[in-house]
């Protein structure tokens, strides 16, 4: 396959991110799990969090010899370039790469070039199938959360409290800039993943802002023509540290899981957006229901934020584009009390890096045409616009939301009660953002005689002949 030629350099001109050929609309994945594992992905519990445990779990089951070797074969078949020709033949634009500091360098900092042969496969499938990558440093030396996210030694964010982790740091990301500052299918340098949670945020605060400046001026020494992106902390939540500018060409990224679909959720990055004159990217969401995913999705393209999904794959899924089956005995590996013969974990986990590979994997329908706004929707109505423009769904609902509304973390369907009423006067519109014109659609209200149903070429829109309440909305490919 010949390499796609891309548009020039992403920049930030005011606060919107363009190429050559003007904005770009940034709809993109994480391939989480890849570089740095989540023991969630692998349907792990607390006790095989992190990848240093996840890691001591498999030495224990196949000795040191075939965990090496099943490490190496992770890594050639968890993500493949036929991952990267799905994820651009769906419809996404860009990757999100989640890369380990332990996994490229050494503890005296010498680097390692079997992780940077990794990266470089990622970019070159960038390049072949037309897809831009952010670079995210999701695992910094020392750890920049102290949670089992990015791989901490210790449980604490020793990034911050050992001056050699700090150097480390800097170090290695000079070498990434050295590496890819001609790559233009490289989108951007995205500092530190979801960096200082809980009260290290307070404890740390101006550490964190020292260090992006520190980090911003080494890559500019190398490089002066990539985007530059720094997230907040508290998992990328508390924009605090962001109200000064770092850089002319910058953007700044906020995650969101788990929370109201709507303006009071992302209020405090726009507002930072319009002080500093800067672009916004929401880095990383999902872990939700299709109704929940087509709600913040559309919220995020109405206020021209570009979004980035997380994750790519995970096992037994219904909340990622795609779902690995979990292979027979996968339950033994799982549990740390577990006790099994090592040619019989093997066995198992051979199976394992079968049912990851791309062609294994199920693709979760419901999951992407919720993310793009098209094909078969079961849309809550408290996902729509009102003619009064956005307000917070409660206020829309006129309701208070039951409990555990915003957290179905496995993607469960919503109960009734949960599909919360919007109320609709004579001649009010609600109106429903869709990447395609549905084939049929079918709505959800007291008085299905006191509603018109009209397509505009952007949205469906539902409009009150009477008085009603609209539960949901129905849409069919």
């Amino acid at each position: 396959m010949t390499s796609v030629s891309r548009s020039g350099f992403v920049r930030a001109i005011g606060t919107t991110l363009v190429d050559d050929e003007g904005p770009i609309p940034l709809r993109g994945v994480g391939l989480g799990n890849w570089l740095l594992a989540e023991g969630y992905m692998w349907l792990f519990g607390d006790e095989q969090s992190s990848p240093r445990l996840i890691e001591a779990r498999i030495q224990t089951l196949v000795g040191p010899e075939r965990a090496a070797d099943f490490w190496r074969r992770f890594r050639d078949s968890f993500i493949t370039e036929g991952d990267f020709a799905l994820i651009a033949e769906l419809g996404f634009d860009h990757v999100r790469l989640p890369i380990n500091a332990r996994g490229v360098m050494d503890d005296d900092g010498s680097f390692r070039d079997d992780g940077f042969e990794l990266i470089e496969r990622a970019v070159t499938w960038s390049e072949r199938h037309g897809l831009r990558i952010l670079l995210d440093l999701h695992g910094a030396p020392g750890g920049q959360t102290g949670t089992n996210i990015d791989d901490a030694p210790h449980g604490k964010p020793e990034l911050f409290m050992d001056p050699r982790n700090r150097a480390l740091t800097v170090r290695l990301w000079r070498e990434l800039a050295t590496r890819y500052r001609d790559r233009e299918s490289v989108m951007g340098y995205d500092l530190l993943n979801e960096p200082l949670p809980g009260e290290w945020q307070d404890i740390y605060a101006d550490a964190l802002v020292d260090l992006y400046r520190e980090l911003t001026v080494a890559i500019r020494e190398i490089d002066d023509r990539h985007l530059i992106m720094y997230e907040g902390s508290n998992w990328a939540t508390n924009w605090g540290p962001l109200r000064e500018r770092f850089d002319d060409n910058q953007a700044l990224q906020f995650h969101r899981y788990w929370c109201p679909p709507d303006e009071s959720s992302i209020a405090e990055y726009l507002e930072v957006r319009d002080l500093l004159n800067t672009p916004i990217y929401m880095g990383e969401g999902g872990e939700n229901t299709p109704g929940w995913i087509y709600a913040a999705t559309r919220l995020y393209e109405r206020h021209g934020i570009g979004w980035n999904f997380w994750p790519w794959k995970k096992l037994d899924t219904s909340t990622s584009p795609l779902s690995a089956k979990a292979p027979d005995g996968w339950e033994l590996i799982a549990n740390p009390a577990a006790e099994l013969t090592a040619d019989d974990a093997w066995r198992i986990l051979d199976l394992f890096l079968r049912a990851v590979d791309v062609d294994a994997c199920e693709i979760r329908t419901e999951v992407m045409d919720a993310l793009f706004g098209r094909g078969d929707l079961h849309i809550p109505a408290w996902a729509g616009v009102r003619d009064d423009g956005e307000v917070p769904i409660l206020e829309l609902t006129g309701a208070d939301a039951p409990e555990g509304l915003w957290h179905h973390t496995s993607g469960q369907p919503y109960s009734d009660v949960e599909y919360m009423a919007v109320s609709l006067d004579p001649k009010m519109r609600l109106a429903f953002d869709l990447g395609e014109r549905p084939a049929g659609w079918t709505v959800d209200c007291e008085d299905n005689d006191a509603v018109d149903v009209e397509w505009d070429g952007r949205s469906l829109i539902i409009v009150a002949n009477r008085a009603n309440r609209v539960r949901s909305v129905t849409v069919a490919r």
